[in-house]
């Protein structure tokens, strides 16, 4: 034990000395504190950022929080609200195999909710779930650190997550989280920070890459990646009326927008919604970081696939599409006034393993969806914009999706070759059973609606709760002023950060975020045998004092 403690006060003593010079040359020097755009938001305001990596399986992105004096992977979604961690109580094979809150560590930030028996419950589409209950502990994100949040804490669960992540961080509507209508004040982390002001803006943006060098800013826009604002085309997000006769006003729900059209070869389509009598005849479009792929109905997708020769339908059940590896067309989609193209090298998922001469391609096509979102676009569009997604403002503007095109306005074709190249790169095919005969297209019933028809769900409407509050000055109001969005532009030279993760394995990640490394599951001086425990005061000393130094922010020149 005494060798212990002498072990910790040299590391306390080296922490001191080392950060102390750091802190003390800074002090030397004329610091300039951000600039924040008074017209925009209060001068108590701030914005974060931290890099976005794609997982190995390339089905995720995530990135990486604090919660309480522990960092953790979470998989970003923005088509869900609440953050949720598992938790050392799950012990099943799928939670063991990833960094866990740790319980026993009893964190002094973390604060228990009506003593542990509020239950906690996430569901999703492939049908799995994450089960457990609600607390709160002080959770950091980049630079920003929201206390007492409330958030999920599994004990069991079948959601497989991949590369160390430990939990979803939800960016959606507060409608969506399961956890505001069990306990009051718990609003989901990016919504708290709007509705009480905190951000230099109610927005977040992500730029979603191949690697990690991705990003997802809070409050601001990434200036390294947009650097025209004005550039960016904006599109209202859609209302939702309740379920049945929960009450007489529709609200926010997900972040979806009206699809105007989609083109190929020169030939542009209307899409065909599942409820036009509801929907006056609009299409809706989901956009979601959460999703791999690009969904439609059956109606639109196989009209795209009509345009391209060679292409069939090789799986029914899933509605996948295979075409001829060398085709060269591209895909438009229009929203509002603003089109974005894919390249063949945005949408074919992979050769199949029975003929490599065939590839899988996205748009796949999904049965009519009961709550009248015909279109879910995925990461594989997200990648070729710059998205922003701006929360609205109470009484003043309502939510938007902004998109920054990544390619210049001329639209030069992939060749050949390049797409040879590209899907060389992707070395492994896609385990493909193919049809011998042609697959006809499937047809389906149209389910009941799930909301109330009733009741009437404008597009880009005022509302007066629930999105940002009004102190924040309007910047898409009668007076367009997009240019006064705020900007935060991260180092100019490249950073390596040191992530060590379950079983001692240590990855790197070079990018322009300049952080301190981290062990992730486990807090500073801390181990489950509790040898190391009376480390635990000293390193976390350590880590606040580089907090000082090392953190997201519009870098001190």
């Amino acid at each position: 034990m005494w060798s212990t403690l002498r072990t910790c006060l040299l590391t306390f003593v080296f922490a001191i000395h080392v950060y102390g010079n750091v802190l003390i040359a800074d002090r030397s020097a004329p610091r300039k504190l951000p600039l924040y755009r008074r017209d925009v938001a209060a001068n108590d305001t701030m914005s974060g950022m931290a890099s976005v990596t794609l997982s190995s399986d390339a089905q995720s992105y995530y990135a990486v929080i604090k919660a309480g004096a522990t960092y953790f992977r979470v998989a970003l979604d923005t088509a869900s609200s609440d953050l949720w961690l598992i938790s050392t109580n799950c012990t099943t094979s799928t939670c063991t195999k990833v960094p866990r809150y740790p319980l026993e560590y009893e964190s002094g930030t973390y604060i228990t909710v009506n003593d542990n028996t509020t239950a906690f419950s996430a569901s999703y589409s492939d049908s799995t779930v994450a089960e457990g209950i609600v607390a709160r502990e002080s959770i950091l994100f980049a630079n920003i650190t929201v206390d007492s949040q409330a958030f999920g804490l599994i004990n069991s669960g079948n959601v497989s997550l991949t590369d160390d992540m430990s939990g979803i961080f939800g960016l959606g509507f507060p409608r969506l989280s399961s956890i505001s209508d069990s306990v009051t004040n718990s609003t989901p982390f990016f919504v708290q920070l709007a509705q009480q002001g905190h951000l230099d803006y109610p927005l977040f943006g992500l730029s979603l890459t191949r690697n990690s060098s991705g990003s997802l800013t809070l409050g601001a826009i990434d200036a390294s990646v947009v650097s025209n604002v004005s550039a960016i085309g904006w599109h209202p997000v859609v209302e939702f009326a309740p379920i049945g006769n929960d009450n007489n006003s529709s609200s926010y729900l997900q972040w979806a927008t009206p699809f105007k059209s989609f083109a190929l070869n020169g030939t542009a389509f209307t899409p065909t919604p599942t409820y036009p009598t509801i929907t006056s005849d609009t299409s809706l479009a989901m956009f979601d970081v959460g999703t791999s792929g690009i969904y439609g109905p059956y109606a639109d997708v196989s009209r795209i696939f009509g345009e391209i020769g060679g292409a069939r339908l090789v799986d029914a059940n899933n509605g996948l599409y295979a075409i001829p590896c060398d085709t060269l067309v591209s895909m438009s989609f229009t929203f509002g006034d603003q089109t974005i193209t894919l390249q063949p090298s945005d949408f074919l998922i992979g050769r199949a393993s029975e003929n490599p001469n065939l590839c899988l391609s996205w748009p796949a096509a999904h049965a009519p969806s009961s709550d009248g979102i015909d279109w879910q676009f995925g990461t594989p569009f997200l990648r070729t914009v710059y998205s922003v997604f701006s929360y609205g403002i109470n009484f003043e503007e309502p939510p938007m999706i902004g998109f920054y095109n990544l390619r210049n306005e001329t639209i030069i074709a992939e060749s050949e070759q390049y797409i040879s190249s590209y899907l060389s790169s992707m070395s492994a095919t896609i385990d493909t059973a193919l049809p011998n005969s042609l697959l006809p297209t499937p047809t389906y019933t149209t389910p009941p609606y799930t909301f109330n028809s009733g009741i009437s769900a404008p597009t880009g409407g005022i509302v007066e709760t629930e999105l940002a509050t009004s102190t924040y000055s309007a910047v898409f109001g009668a007076a367009t002023n997009v240019s006064a969005l705020p900007t935060l532009k991260p180092a100019a030279t490249l950073q390596t950060l040191i992530v060590t993760g379950t079983g001692g394995v240590v990855t790197t990640i070079t990018s322009t975020a300049s952080a301190a490394a981290v062990t992730l599951g486990t807090p500073p001086g801390w181990s489950t045998s509790g040898v190391s425990r009376h480390c635990a005061s000293a390193y976390l000393l350590l880590f606040t004092l580089s907090a000082f130094v090392v953190h997201w922010t519009d870098i001190f020149p």
